[in-house]
């Protein structure tokens, strides 16, 4: 028979395919232990955790390295519960991070060190955010788990959104361009489909696939249709949405290439993150002379789901937004065909 655990000992895989043991009672904090599993070091940082002492090593370092707490939070469940692409995002800030002021004191950082950072980013709006909320949820945490008394994130405010053009909105021409030089049986040519017969946000597009498929009654014509049902974030809440499969669209699923799990696909048939598909529809539609991305895809959407028959209940479906962006398409199409 295989022994039985110690106490308050888990182990745990990481998406890297690698084993990391740690010391846990209950809701409490995650304590990380260190060295190979079985040695002696491994056993004294497992005493050390279980009496709530830190291991020698660590306990030397703890007030004078922002690296040890960046380590521990990463460690904690409130690490665990973000976002993938979140997790991404505040690693790539940490970097910069613990690359100038890891070995420094976490004690020592105060409001003025965290404005500080923010200022240095202030050509850069969305990075200095980007700064502020890996800051934020590190000393938050920290405060939270009493390694510090003071958060220096409190009282610093965001920096100001900059308000550009947004992004290029995709016209109809471009849309003709696209269709020719991907016809259908090409993953491109889904890619773009997907965005103009759906209309949603690209780290929506990237998540549906077959079995979000289901027959639904339209309020409109009072018969039955196919449509996707999915759940998408809109003003802090997931909502329900169900979009409708219009025959354009359906004719592109038919003809592929789609993955097992999602319409959208790598080459290998794999799915892709929305980052990794939004920088691959950015690449297939400035090789066919389109420098656009995704975002502006969705301008168009309605106007183009309205010429393929989309009644306005359903633009309301596709677009789950505010009412004035699906009638002013369907004022548009009255008007023309006047």
């Amino acid at each position: 028979m295989p022994r039985p655990r110690p106490p308050f000992l888990r182990r745990q895989i990481t998406r890297h395919g690698n084993a990391v043991w740690y010391v846990r009672r209950g809701e409490g904090p995650r304590i990380r232990i260190r060295g190979e599993y079985g040695t002696d070091e491994f056993w004294r940082a497992y005493r050390a955790a279980v009496s709530g002492a830190l291991p020698p090593e660590q306990a030397k370092t703890r007030s004078a390295s922002l690296k040890w707490l960046y380590d521990r939070y990463r460690e904690s469940s409130a690490w665990a519960d973000l976002s993938a692409a979140t997790r991404r995002q505040r690693e790539n800030i940490f970097v910069g991070v613990m690359k100038t002021a890891g070995g420094e004191p976490f004690s020592a950082v105060n409001k003025k060190a965290v404005e500080m950072g923010k200022d240095a980013r202030r050509d850069r709006p969305s990075q200095a955010r980007n700064f502020l909320d890996a800051m934020r949820g590190l000393f938050r945490w920290a405060l939270a788990h009493e390694h510090v008394k003071v958060d220096p994130t409190a009282g610093v405010h965001n920096p100001k959104r900059k308000k550009g053009p947004g992004f290029k909105p995709w016209t109809e021409d471009d849309v003709e361009l696209y269709q020719k030089s991907y016809p259908l049986g090409t993953k491109e040519r889904v890619w773009l489909d997907l965005l103009l017969y759906t209309g949603p946000r690209r780290g929506d597009v990237v998540k549906i696939g077959r079995q979000h498929e289901q027959l639904v009654l339209d309020p409109h014509s009072r018969t039955m249709i196919k449509t996707v049902s999915f759940k998408t974030e809109k003003g802090g809440e997931l909502i329900e949405v169900n979009i409708p499969i219009l025959p354009v669209l359906q004719a592109t699923l038919d003809a592929g290439p789609t993955g097992d799990l999602t319409y959208i696909c790598g080459d290998r048939g794999n799915p892709l993150t929305k980052e990794s598909f939004g920088n691959a529809f950015s690449a297939a539609a400035r090789k066919a002379g389109i420098k656009k991305s995704a975002h502006g895809v969705r301008k168009i959407a309605a106007t183009t789901a309205a010429d393929n028959g989309a009644t306005v209940h359903q633009l309301m479906a596709i677009l789950a937004g505010p009412p004035h962006i699906w009638r002013s398409c369907i004022l548009g199409r009255q008007i023309g065909s006047a």
